[in-house]
């Protein structure tokens, strides 16, 4: 057989010996230059990983100073107040914004030591509350140290969404939530952890490494924004911000003991984003297919309405026309008119758990005590809710652009099983969804909506 094939490549010109020679310095070559990526890849990581090291380093001295400048700060006392109490002693002047951010930045180092969330501090919060002192008018926020997921665009700092492409893109202004809430008298702070590529529920990049929950160790903050669950979580921030497309602030809320608020989609817009990371699915487009949103995470509810009343003012409505400008109405806030609500422990389509049946009852039993009216309910066709219109809807491209962003980039092990499942061929997932209708109709549902559109 081996000499029958030597005949043929002699016949066509070829030396065998040469062509094996050629073959084995292919394969070398492409092995050299995949570990020259890898390479690559891994000291854009570490300079990262420096970078933040020296940002945290930075964030102790700036802890220091503030300590020397302004001793006998009540740190215990700062730390047991609501935002809304909080924000009065504040604007009464009987405690400053010194001594505020003094606390939150020590205590979020102290988290951030336990837990991994915290990526970046944003230096020049400092002089922020110098400008403060100057300002006429005190915003709703006056004086308030805030946190802020990673891919919120803040001025001279980069937003990874955990992948390395973005490492050396640094923002060169500050997105639109972030001058609103200066607006009002907020100090962003620091920058929390993602999961690689944000689409994830676990809270973990290979750049900033697994974040941990301040509750339990061994279990995860849950994800998208489970850098700022865990954050809050653990008091090292009163106030924060993620964002949503599938639960993304509403899980790390749930897993942390938090609340957590997804807006309706047009009522807080993703031009609030970073102005690098839009999405790292569809691009643009998941502005317009499926509505990603930015929400504020607290300690309570009534948190989340001052902050949200903080938000819709003037400086949005003019900085991001898009937003109706539609102010918080606090007299429906504060209503106690009696309310028709529907409610579902189960839709069909995801199986809840014992816990979040309970909390549905819970819920249920509470507000019927308080004379409101409850009414069962099924949300129809969840089926083509999500597979047509959620899924297809973020994989308008069958999750190219997905793929595409974490070329030249290390999978976490987390994400893996996600990324694996993508990159099927589409004529191969088709044929799968075929195969398995059958026996597995929801498997086979799911495979056809990762195909995408077209």
């Amino acid at each position: 057989m081996q000499e029958k094939l030597q005949d043929i490549l002699l016949k066509d010109g070829i030396n065998p010996p040469i062509a094996l020679a050629v073959a084995c310095g292919s394969v070398t070559v492409v092995v050299l230059w995949k570990w020259v990526i890898r390479r690559e890849i891994q000291r854009k990581m570490k300079e990262a990983q420096c970078w933040r090291n020296g940002s945290l380093e930075q964030m102790e001295k700036v802890a220091w100073k503030l300590k020397q400048k302004n001793p006998g700060i009540q740190s215990e006392f700062i730390l047991s107040l609501t935002l809304t109490e909080l924000t009065e002693k504040l604007r009464e002047e009987k405690l400053s914004p010194e001594s505020v951010l003094y606390t939150y930045i020590k205590k979020a180092l102290e988290v951030t030591q336990e837990v991994n969330c915290v990526t970046y501090f944003l230096h020049g919060c400092e002089e922020q509350v110098q400008d403060l002192k100057k300002q006429k008018e005190k915003g709703l926020l006056y004086g308030i140290p805030v946190s802020i997921k990673d891919h919120i665009g803040y001025k001279g700092h980069i937003s990874t969404c955990g992948l390395v492409q973005y490492l050396d893109k640094v923002e060169a202004d500050d997105s639109v939530i972030v001058k609103v809430l200066k607006k009002q008298g907020a100090i962003p702070f620091v920058k929390t952890n993602i999961p690689q590529s944000m689409i994830n529920y676990d809270c973990s990049n290979l750049i900033f490494g697994q974040t941990r929950n301040p509750l339990n160790h061994k279990k995860s903050p849950g994800g998208s924004s489970g850098g700022e669950g865990a954050l809050i979580a653990g008091g090292g921030s009163l106030l924060g911000f993620g964002t949503d497309v599938a639960g993304s602030i509403r899980l790390p809320s749930s897993f942390c003991g938090l609340c957590g608020l997804k807006p309706t989609g047009s009522r807080l817009r993703s031009v609030l984003y970073s102005s690098w990371v839009i999405s790292s699915f569809t691009g643009d487009r998941i502005s317009f297919i499926v509505t990603a949103t930015i929400g504020p995470m607290a300690r309570d509810v009534d948190s989340l309405a001052l902050c949200m009343k903080a938000l819709l003012c003037d400086e949005l409505f003019h900085l991001d026309p898009s937003v109706p400008p539609m102010p918080f109405r606090e007299e429906i806030y504060t209503s106690s008119n009696l309310l028709r609500i529907g409610y579902y422990k189960d839709d069909g389509y995801f199986q809840p758990s014992p816990s979040m049946k309970r909390a549905v009852q819970e819920t249920k039993n509470l507000l019927q005590a308080a004379g409101h009216t409850l009414i069962p309910f099924v949300p129809p066709r969840l089926n083509y809710v999500v597979d047509e219109l959620f899924t297809k809807g973020i994989f308008s491209d069958g999750a190219a652009t997905l793929l595409a962003k974490l070329k030249g980039d290390i999978v976490d092990p987390v994400l893996k099983s996600q990324i694996n499942c993508y990159s099927i061929p589409t004529v191969l997932k088709r044929i799968l969804a075929f195969i398995l209708k059958p026996v597995y109709p929801r498997i086979a549902r799911d495979l056809n909506a990762l195909c995408g559109v077209g």
